[in-house]
């Protein structure tokens, strides 16, 4: 190679070399200087091994600078021909910001739960969410039916929710098969069951599907044990299996009474429960009262972590009620129905929905036996009085004509009002630093 086709620009990684080379060679004559007169001198294989010794400092710093670098410029899909410096900043802000949040967990199921999530991750990276695994119904009762396995829908959903991934991806993860054997079922829930298949439990299943997907934050079930649902209604009627209960609920006219579960004392799992104990802010909700936030709350050990930590326990009701389930309840309700099951539970904070919907929308919702779930005055008051923090706010977000939390709104209203009781003077200083989260309209 001709000298002047070396020095053709190019990537300029040359031009970078030679004065990286050119600060090494006077930095090493100036030092010289002072090692001269500190009459500092080093000969034969003294001389050779610090050398030696020297260079594979240099090499092993460059090592893991490089693989530091690496590792915060990786995304999937990130290198197309290009860096996409859009993300590699926000992977920067994701180190730097996200990793210092508070230590955040939820406990719940259903779409409520994996919905406040995404809002959630645009603050901390310390996120675990718990979830049910009393599901029975669909292509995750199907699954558990089949192959003896926990049902996957829900911890798919919060996995999903969680992840760093192309929106390609996730239609691929969230795709059901329209017909034949597979009817109704997943993507997700197949990869997770093969997953599953070649792991030693359930549990490490999971952490191997968050692993692949980047997921941030921990996903976990809060039992391994195959648990089974029951609902005593108020006409004495025992109904098994999560599906049929709000179904039994409407055919017999008779709200839910209780709930139990079977096995009465499943073992939680240990890294929920050291999750909860290390936690700033521990949120029961959103999701269906009885078949997805109150089952957990009848696990032992689960009931003994939420009484020991220190953490602000917060309750997210739905802004609808649910046919069969929670059908013309008040959120003074849901707080009872949940203290009936767990009477010293104590609860530090509520959101209350203050927002409203269109009227087709809630025309809609009315024929499916739903409607938003109001709180009066003397609610309020009520509410007030069991030493229970009230947070009011707009809540509403409607996506495709379905009424959903507004988890970005949620989610800073929990770092703003819900840890500011918490960390008082220190806290504040972060809250700043949270509201500098990453402007999604970029991405």
């Amino acid at each position: 190679m001709k000298i002047e086709d070396w020095l053709k620009p190019g990537l300029q990684i040359k031009r970078w070399l030679l004065i990286g080379i050119a600060g090494i060679v006077l930095l090493l004559i100036s030092l010289s200087y002072y090692i001269n007169l500190l009459r500092l001198s080093l000969h034969g294989w003294s001389s050779l091994l610090a050398g030696v010794m020297g260079v594979l400092l240099v090499i092993y710093a460059l090592y893991r600078g490089v693989g530091s670098l690496l590792t915060v410029c990786h995304f999937q899909n990130s290198l197309q021909g290009k860096l996409d410096r859009t993300k590699i900043n926000k992977m920067f802000y994701d180190k730097r910001i996200l990793n210092k949040g508070p230590k955040i967990v939820v406990i719940g199921g259903g779409t409520g739960l994996s919905v406040l999530l995404r809002g959630i991750k645009l603050y901390t990276s310390n996120i675990t969410a718990i979830v049910t695994v009393a599901d029975d119904g669909g292509g995750s009762g199907k699954l558990r039916e089949d192959l003896g396995m926990l049902p996957p829908g829900d911890i798919r959903n919060c996995i999903l929710a969680l992840a760093e991934m192309e929106p390609t991806m996730e239609q691929l993860l969230q795709y059901r098969f329209p017909e034949g054997s597979l009817k109704g079922q997943s993507f997700g829930n197949l990869l997770i069951a093969s997953m599953n298949g070649i792991s030693n439990n359930f549990e490490e299943a999971i952490k191997k599907i968050s692993e692949v997907l980047a997921v941030t934050g921990n996903v976990l079930p809060v039992t391994l044990e195959n648990m089974t649902l029951y609902a005593k209604l108020e006409n004495g009627t025992i109904v098994e299996g999560e599906s049929n209960i709000p179904q039994k609920s409407i055919e017999e006219n008779s709200p839910i009474k209780k709930i139990s579960i079977n096995p009465k004392h499943p073992k939680a799992v240990i890294e929920a429960l050291e999750a909860i104990q290390q936690a700033d802010v521990v949120v029961l909700g959103p999701g269906s009262l009885y078949t997805s936030i109150i089952p957990n709350l009848l696990i032992n050990d689960i009931r003994k972590s939420l009484l020991e930590t220190t953490a602000e326990k917060v309750y997210i009701p739905n802004i609808m009620t649910q046919p069969g389930e929670t059908t013309n309840y008040s959120v003074l309700n849901h707080l009872e129905a949940i203290f009936n099951h767990f009477p010293e539970l104590s609860i530090d904070h509520i959101f209350i929905n203050q927002g409203t919907i269109p009227q087709p929308i809630k025309e809609k919702y009315r024929f499916e036996g739903a409607e938003l779930i109001s709180t009066s005055h003397e609610e309020m008051v009520k509410i007030k009085k069991l030493g229970i923090n009230i947070l009011e706010a707009n809540l509403v977000d409607i996506k495709k004509e379905y009424v959903r939390h507004d988890a970005e709104k949620i989610s800073k209203m929990i770092m703003e009002n819900v840890l500011e009781s918490k960390f008082s003077q220190k806290g504040n200083k972060l809250f700043k630093l949270f509201n500098l989260k990453w402007d999604k309209s970029k991405n």
